[in-house]
């Protein structure tokens, strides 16, 4: 496959881009600064105060990145530029004098280079002028392969590679891309008790940021033991995390990343930490008149939101876009307290939450950048078989949601090699198994779970993943590979099922070693097999009663795997059966204090074992970002909004009560929203883009104010909304649906 026929961009697509923006903006070679961002963020994790770095592979930024632009002027320009690093600059092949921070640009076709040189921070160019600007138009090169023969002739023909520049917000000369910080805000404590030799400091709910005293003096030591719990806290011994500051002669010693700083009256730590308590122990020689902290954040609207008439939903829907607040930072990270990592698994459920809550597009390709890395693929994202499928499938769910075909462009090629890497490990059976390296995951469960063989659930995510493939290479017009991708995907869900289907036991087997399938059965493959409709209906029936009801099969006590359980029931029709599970499952983390939801939670724990993962006491995490499931499952089966076209331009309302007595809603779109509500008589809709239907059950004739009905039989019917209807133009109020609910 020639990956580098693959990257051009659809030119209308980028323009309307750079039309929409116009103004100047910082540019990089797409995935560099990401990469770098990342590798910023990931390698601040400490462990009881030692530094504690990702155990993949880490890649780093080109050094050194040629820019340039094709321009036409109509008279002389005179441009402003601002470069992180080293440059040059080149106008029609000639090479300029100096590093000119203004350039005069003469009118007429031209074509502009510049190359910047950075071994400490991506190269980044920003350009201003009257009508030329860097943006998203200019293309990037991380080698340009320029060579002169002996009569000094330059080439006239070259294999570089070009790609449309990189971008984000930063759209002032100063605003520098490595200089970017998240946003902070001081919060203060809400009680503060004296406990043996220290003082217990609650801050009221789970957090984040930076410690502050006040006032500090003196000379002494100050130790600082954090906990998501007060039992974490005061555990001196096993908490997760802790500072250990020395003052001495107006000097501030944070011992654990060597960094002094001089004492002027008030102090904050240096690294950001995830807490609720912080227990504080000190020397008698030292004092402060007061503590605070500096919450971190990323700033992000809160575009969605959700209201029932069950205050205890409500309140899991807000803890939960509180956790994906949270778990929101540069990038899309797991939990706040322990590993502050990106992890593919954690993300993909990030991104679908991120769509019926923020719909903050730029978090998602920063994060889908970064997993990927650069190539050579040596290993599986995060080291694990299936955050590599998840990785394939998120590129396509943010093309439906974003419709941002540009982006799905510029990731391609890493798709190509990431995709090579994977079937590079298949069998002869054109499965997967763990080889040496991987590490093969599924799914923390309590109980044995066999890894061993040809995994169905493995299988699934492939052959979901060649699917993927398949499309993103039709879109980017690869018609080579949307032909192999497409035979793969159909040869490998051919197998599957006589691979590992039972019919005594009405489901898929969990593996099969050496072409025997094993007897044991898990949820997994068959729950995700539902939702992808590799089933026909009596299969997805059968699976229902024989696995997803079946008490009997291996429990999951994630949320991570409770996310897709769920899903699987809601496209079976088991809303009902959810808002129960939901009620129970996630109230019952909040019935125990829970101010964020929490990496696991059995409900047959009890007190202090509730803390407890990966041997030690304090281990589990108690805000990890796939906890916060019932955005995604109120959004997508309850109020039931999804995008049938790319970004929104069809999308489908289908919504469910579950349950409920009324709901109101508000998604977010790429450029608009769609309000719904909905209770036991009344539909009614708002969209403020594309065209969209309301799919519905009635067991009488249904009325509506605007608009026309069609009866689909069964007691089933759908009114479609233009974009002016859906809109409410002319008369300015929402469609509404007069119904009557099917008796049960």
């Amino acid at each position: 496959m020639d990956a580098v026929k693959q990257i051009t961009t659809n030119r209308k697509d980028i323009e309307m881009k750079s039309e929409e923006m116009n103004v100047p903006t910082w540019i990089w070679y797409p995935g560099d600064y990401e990469i770098w961002l990342g590798n910023e963020m990931n390698n601040r994790r400490t462990e009881r105060g030692a530094f504690f770095p990702p155990f993949w592979k880490i890649d780093s930024h080109y050094v050194v990145v040629e820019f340039s632009k094709k321009l036409n002027l109509s008279a002389p320009e005179e441009i402003e530029i601002a470069v992180e690093g080293r440059f040059n600059i080149k106008l029609d092949g000639k090479l300029q004098f100096g590093e000119p921070r203004k350039f005069l640009l003469p009118a007429g076709e031209h074509n502009l280079n510049i190359k910047v040189y950075n071994q400490a921070t991506p190269p980044a160019l920003f350009v201003q002028g009257k009508t030329v600007h860097t943006d998203s138009t200019w293309k990037v090169t991380f080698e340009d392969k320029e060579w002169i023969d002996e009569s000094g002739k330059a080439s006239d023909t070259s294999a570089t590679v070009y790609m449309d520049a990189g971008h984000w917000n930063f759209n002032t000369p100063d605003q520098k891309p490595s200089q970017f910080q998240l946003a902070t805000r001081i919060e203060n404590p809400v009680a503060s008790t004296f406990i043996q030799e220290g003082e217990l400091i609650d801050f009221g709910k789970e957090t984040f940021g930076y410690i502050q005293l006040h006032g500090l003096k003196g000379n002494g030591v100050i130790n600082l033991f954090y906990g998501e719990s007060p039992e974490e806290a005061q555990d001196t011994e096993y908490c997760e995390t802790l500072d250990c500051l020395q003052i001495e002669n107006n000097r501030v010693i944070d011992l654990a990343i060597n960094k002094e700083t001089k004492l002027n009256g008030d102090y904050t730590l240096s690294n950001s930490k995830a807490f609720r308590y912080v227990y504080i122990q000190k020397t008698d020689t030292v004092s402060w008149d007061g503590i605070s902290m500096l919450y971190e954040y990323l700033p992000v609207n809160y575009r969605g939101s959700f209201r029932c008439n069950d205050e205890e939903i409500n309140r899991i829907w807000d803890i939960g876009a509180y956790t994906m607040h949270l778990t929101t930072r540069e990038f899309f990270i797991d939990g706040i307290k322990r590993d502050r990592w990106v992890w593919s698994g954690d993300a993909i459920q990030s991104y679908l939450m991120n769509y019926y809550l923020f719909f903050d597009s730029e978090s998602v390709k920063r994060t889908i950048w970064l997993l990927r890395g650069k190539d050579p693929v040596t290993g599986h994202s995060n080291t694990i078989m299936d955050y590599t499928f998840y990785w394939f499938l998120s590129i396509y769910d943010y093309y439906m949601y974003s419709g941002d075909k540009a982006f799905v462009a510029q990731i391609y090629p890493r798709m190509q090699t990431m995709m090579e890497y994977v079937l590079g490990r298949t069998n002869t059976n054109g499965m997967v198994e763990g080889m040496t390296g991987d590490w093969v995951f599924v799914d923390w469960a309590d109980g044995y779970l066999d890894k061993k063989g040809e995994l169905s659930f493995e299988q699934v995510l492939l052959c979901k993943s060649l699917e993927t493939m398949a499309l993103c290479a039709n879109l980017v017009n690869n018609e080579e590979d949307t032909a192999q991708y497409s035979k793969l995907a159909d040869d490998l869900r051919s197998k599957l099922l006589p691979a590992f289907w039972n019919e005594s036991k009405q489901a898929l087997v969990h593996n099969r070693i050496n072409g025997k399938q094993s007897e044991a059965v898990t949820r997994y493959s068959n729950m995700f097999s539902v939702f992808f409709n590799y089933l026909d209906d009596n299969q997805k029936q059968a699976i229902k009663k024989s696995v997803l009801l079946n008490d009997d099969i291996l429990k999951i006590t994630t949320p991570y795997m409770r996310f897709y359980e769920l899903e699987a029931l809601c496209a079976l029709g088991e809303q009902e059966e959810v808002m129960k599970e939901m009620k129970a499952y996630w109230g019952g983390m909040l019935r125990l204090g829970a101010t964020s939801f929490w990496e696991k939670y059995n409900p047959e724990e009890s007190g202090t074992q509730h803390l407890a993962m990966y041997g030690r006491p304090y281990g589990k995490s108690l805000c990890h970002a796939w906890g916060a499931s019932p955005i995604y499952l109120l959004g997508k089966y309850y109020v039931g909004v999804r995008p049938i076209k790319e970004g929104y331009k069809e999308f489908e309302i289908n919504p469910v009560l579950g349950g409920l007595e009324w709901m109101e809603s508000n998604v977010p779109t790429p450029n608009g929203d769609i309000k719904v509500y909905m209770d036991e008589r009344t539909i009614k809709v708002k969209a403020t883009e594309g065209k969209g239907y309301v799919n519905f059950t009635s067991q009488t004739q249904p009325t509506t104010n605007r608009g026309q009905i069609e009866s689909l039989g069964n007691n089933k019917y759908r009114l479609s909304l233009s974009p002016a209807l859906s809109r409410g133009e002319g008369e300015g109020e929402m469609v509404c649906i007069s119904y009557s609910p099917l008796k049960k």
